[in-house]
């Protein structure tokens, strides 16, 4: 059936919005891209044809520009592409998946590609963000602009652009009109997310929300409460809801049938030569044509000196099949030339007709000059290109629908969550496991229930509002706040915290720590002896970054983590049986989280360092004889093992 062709012709279309350039005008109901149940009208019921700006993309397809093939029964030739005058792959969105590839390519603002391919056919030196500032959505919305990122896109053809949607305040309904919204959502998801929100407590500014969209465009009202501040309500919802999406870009497009990732300016060479490919095919083409004309009306030329000859000649010619022969021998022409003399009709034998045929002689050979010109010079080529891309940027080019905001401009809207503020005991546990219990509910059951052989390694008195960074075996750092665990029972496992924080396969966190500031440090002792103290504020970041990556040496296993606070002393165990008590003020600070730390225990060939713990006073004997004023050190034997060394006298 037509299900599949008529879906593809809805998103072209005009009545759908999904395009910048539409290239189906429709009527009828087409549905819109914003709206997930808001579904087009069967085909029957509309009505469809070609926009003008189609003229753009076939344009001379019948002089040879592009290649055909056969179509699926061998009846027909089709196209392999269209000769389109202008790059639309970059000015209409095309988003899709294949077998094994997937492609994401978001539109950009007609001028501004027709600008951008204009300067580099000059060969001009230029910052491509000069002239193609950003994507140009046909939804509207905000980008938000980090330079950094925007760089990365055009170079790579791969990255992500956080989008916002626009609205309004109208105070004297004391209501938010949302106008535009970002192109990976929907109206229904938008307000669904709203719902949910509010029922659970989370978004106590809101009295309703509704979907007021109509014949003028798509609008979402919510109505608030009073003394509700719009603006950090706003920033909330941004944070919280679909009006503020990510769109993935990945720009994989076949080149010669294979697949390749190309960024912008990469991508509009690719289309410049391919245009002067179908630029010279159609010179080609044409000078072929007026070539075969002008031979054609040189032969006219030759007759015209005894037009009353060639009429004799035909009307002396008794059978039909020797006129061209007798033609041929009697002006010394050829056959396809006495062919087309032969077809002159009786009322084109006056002298206006044949005079006007000979002054055509004049134009074809300039014509064909100028062709040949083209064909030989790519300076020629590129002029044509140039010409067409001003031509069409005058007729078709549109203001930008999306504006930017730049990131330096945006307010850190962390601190806008209201998290209620209250005591818990929160426990970390060897598997992975994260519990948050309040006092209340541990008086009435404090015994723990963990999976097999799962124990608790860490157990804090804490309140909600805290910040919690767990350190995992890959290298990487997760942030977290109490507040984004749900309060639970010691009779509950708790949250899997690889699975709750989307860690990458494998991971699993090793180390958990709770700060309200970012005072204090952090120990990381190494399998090679070293250990590094890390200032915590070196995992303190403005934004509200959730993962940190090589957050320690990678250079040397890591044998130990601990949160240390000044004067605090731990004992260190290589594989030799030595030991070390050492203060973490012996240690130097370091603000670089990778650094390698400071040789605290040296070892021998084939050792290692086994464990760090914690050290409390009357842990062990004699405890002055594993500690020592000078860094680094070998460590020391126990008394019984040194004495068997042959190390102490008794």
């Amino acid at each position: 059936g037509d299900n599949a062709i008529y879906d593809t012709m809805v998103r072209l279309s005009k009545g759908y919005e999904a395009l910048l350039h539409p290239y189906v005008d429709s009527k009828g109901n087409f549905g819109k891209f914003y709206s997930r149940d808001m579904a087009w009208a069967a085909s029957r019921y509309t009505e469809a044809k070609l926009d003008n700006i189609c003229n753009e993309l076939f344009q001379d397809i019948d002089k040879d520009t592009v290649d055909f093939v056969p179509n699926y029964d061998n009846t027909l030739m089709e196209p392999t592409l269209l000769p389109a005058k202008f790059p639309s792959i970059l000015v209409n969105a095309n988003t899709g998946i294949a077998v094994g590839m997937a492609s994401s390519i978001c539109p950009f603002n007609l001028r501004e590609v027709c600008q951008t391919t204009v300067k580099i056919l000059k060969g001009e030196d230029f910052d491509i963000k000069d002239t193609l500032l950003a994507p140009d959505f046909p939804g509207g919305g905000n980008i938000i602009y980090d330079e950094k990122i925007f760089d990365n896109i055009y170079k790579t053809g791969r990255g992500s652009i956080r989008v916002r949607a626009k609205y309004s305040y109208d105070k004297s309904a004391n209501c938010i009109d949302i106008s535009n919204i970002p192109p990976t959502t929907t109206t229904e998801a938008i307000i669904e997310k709203i719902i949910d929100l509010v029922k659970k407590g989370s978004l106590r500014e809101i009295s309703d929300i509704r979907d007021e969209t109509g014949i003028d465009g798509l609008k979402i009202t919510i109505d608030l409460k009073r003394n509700v501040d719009h603006e950090k309500l706003m920033k909330k919802l941004f944070k919280m809801t679909p009006l503020e999406d990510s769109f993935s870009c990945n720009f994989n497009v076949l080149i010669n049938g294979r697949p390749r990732v190309f960024g912008v300016k990469e991508l509009l060479f690719e289309w410049i030569n391919f245009r002067e490919k179908c630029v010279k095919r159609k010179a080609k083409y044409d000078l072929a044509k007026k070539q075969e004309k002008l031979h054609l009306l040189n032969a006219l030329k030759v007759i015209l000196l005894d037009i009353d000859r060639a009429i004799e000649i035909i009307k002396n010619t008794k059978e039909e099949v020797n006129v061209i022969p007798n033609l041929i021998d009697g002006f010394k022409i050829d056959k396809s030339q006495a062919e087309y003399v032969s077809e002159i009709k009786l009322r084109h034998l006056n002298k206006e007709y044949l005079l006007r045929r000979i002054d055509e002689i004049k134009i074809l050979e300039e014509n064909i000059w100028e062709l040949k010109e083209v064909l030989s010079d790519d300076n020629k080529v590129k002029e044509i290109i140039i010409r067409e891309l001003l031509e069409i940027s005058q007729k078709y080019g549109e203001p930008r629908r999306t504006m930017l905001i730049y990131t330096e401009n945006i307010e850190d809207s962390s601190f806008l969550e209201d998290v209620p503020d209250y005591s818990v005991n929160i426990f970390f546990t060897q598997n992975g496991y994260f519990k948050k219990i309040t006092p209340q509910s541990l008086r009435m059951n404090s015994e723990q229930k963990l999976k097999n052989e799962d124990k608790v390694l860490i157990q804090l008195e804490t309140h909600n509002d805290s910040s919690l960074i767990f350190f995992t075996n890959k290298n990487n750092a997760y942030k977290a706040k109490v507040s984004d665990f749900q309060d639970t029972k010691a009779s509950a496992f708790g949250d899997y915290l690889p699975a709750k924080l989307n860690m990458i396969e494998d991971e699993i966190p090793i180390y958990m720590i709770n700060t309200d500031d970012y005072n204090g440090f952090i120990l990381f002792f190494f399998e090679n002896g070293k250990v590094a103290k890390v200032d915590l504020k070196a995992y303190e970041t403005k934004t509200n970054r959730k993962k940190l990556v090589n957050v320690y040496y990678s250079g040397s296993r890591l044998v130990a983590i601990h949160g240390a606070t000044q004067n605090k002393e731990y004992i260190m165990t290589s594989s030799l049986g030595k030991m070390l008590i050492i203060n973490s003020d012996a240690i130097s600070l370091k603000v670089t989280r990778d650094t390698q730390g400071v040789c605290v225990m040296t070892l021998g060939k084939g050792q290692r360092l086994l464990s760090a713990k914690e050290y409390f006073d009357g842990d062990i004997e004699n405890q002055d004889r594993y500690k020592t004023k000078t860094l680094p050190v070998k460590g020391f034997l126990p008394l019984k093992a040194a004495n068997q060394a042959g190390q102490i006298k008794l």
